[in-house]
């Protein structure tokens, strides 16, 4: 092998500390938190009041959500990091993939957003400061208006629907990625029995 394919080989493997594998951590941190998001506010939202789990599990739901906005801004942080250094070298081609990608990724940033966004909304309408995250409980950005709960009810079931759809044409978008992560994860499970 000569030393310019070396180099070649080397030059297109990421770097630990590369943007990339920042943005794919906070990327895959991010699927799993909204998995959870998924899971249990489908699951709390049909338990009786009388339950006695579902307090908590609306604590852990917020919880969860105000960690997602967290994240968020960190890979918002990263990208423009990432798209300054990149895109003042030179412009991407703008063909209609292109166009269609950046249509969808800026569809699910706009749900990342808006999803736990309506979620404070619904929770603050309800009742005020009764939103906490590690301890502390966090201020309302929403005063509490019992008229609203039906409005911050509904914008939160039909943004999540919504953008579990989005999620679902991601998905399918990248379905060549999806495929090598779960033939991977196939192989070390073979590999631990």
């Amino acid at each position: 092998m000569s030393e310019t394919s070396a180099n070649n080989k080397n030059k297109n493997k990421p770097r630990k500390t590369s943007a990339y594998l920042q943005l794919m951590a906070v990327h895959w941190a991010m699927s799993y938190c909204y998995l959870i998001l998924f899971m249990t506010g489908t699951v709390m939202a049909k338990l009786p009041r009388s339950i006695w789990i579902r307090n908590s599990m609306y604590d852990f739901h917020k919880q969860l959500g105000v960690l997602a906005i967290a994240l968020l801004i960190v890979r918002i942080f990263i990208l423009l990091r990432v798209s300054w250094k990149k895109y003042t070298r030179h412009l991407p081609k703008f063909s209609k993939k292109w166009m269609q990608k950046a249509a969808l990724h800026g569809t699910l940033y706009l749900f990342m957003l808006a999803v736990p966004i309506s979620g404070l909304f619904f929770s603050s309408s309800f009742k005020s400061n009764n939103i906490r995250f590690l301890g502390m409980t966090l201020p309302d950005l929403f005063p509490q208006n019992s008229d609203l709960v039906g409005l911050g009810r509904n914008l939160h079931f039909w943004f999540s629907y919504t953008f579990a759809a989005f999620i679902a044409l991601h998905i399918i978008d990248q379905w060549k990625v999806v495929r090598s992560i779960w033939r991977q994860l196939w192989k070390r499970r073979g590999n631990l029995a």
